[in-house]
């Protein structure tokens, strides 16, 4: 993987790490990134070497995720299955939802294959395979919407 590609499927890592974080505990914004800046990206934390991230795409990420959420959400809830809401998904699950579905609707500059196929390996790090096609089909959903 070229250091760009590796920086930002880190910054995407750590994006849905952070809105995790902002999910369960209502940190503010200001006080998550600044946390994430100081003392996760590329840092060593207990012998874990946390990789170096694109800090700006990271920040667009999970600052773009804070103030889109009801319209993400409402993107999300519309694709889910009759019966399925927001609050029944996984919150780690929910949260690569979000960071993916954001890029697809406002990082134009991003292929579509390239931030499904980095979401998918997110959800990999943290479930199954029946997640990961989850959120493939989520997304593609999303993408063959949002980009035409």
């Amino acid at each position: 993987m070229k250091p760009v590609a590796q920086a930002r499927a880190a910054a995407r890592l750590a994006a849905v790490q952070a809105l995790y974080q902002q999910d369960m505990e209502r940190t503010p914004l200001t006080v998550l990134l600044h946390e994430f800046h100081q003392h996760r990206l590329g840092a060593t934390i207990e012998d874990a070497e946390y990789a170096d991230a694109d800090v700006d795409f990271f920040d667009d990420l999970v600052s773009g995720v804070d103030s889109r959420r009801e319209e993400i959400d409402g993107i999300i809830t519309a694709r889910l299955a009759s019966g399925w809401s927001i609050a029944r998904l996984d919150r780690t699950l929910l949260q690569i939802l979000r960071a993916g579905t954001y890029e697809l609707i406002a990082r134009a500059d991003v292929p579509v294959a390239s931030a499904i196929s980095e979401y998918v390996d997110v959800a990999h790090a943290f479930f199954n395979a029946r997640e990961a096609k989850f959120v493939n089909g989520i997304l593609d959903a999303v993408a063959k919407e949002r980009r035409t």
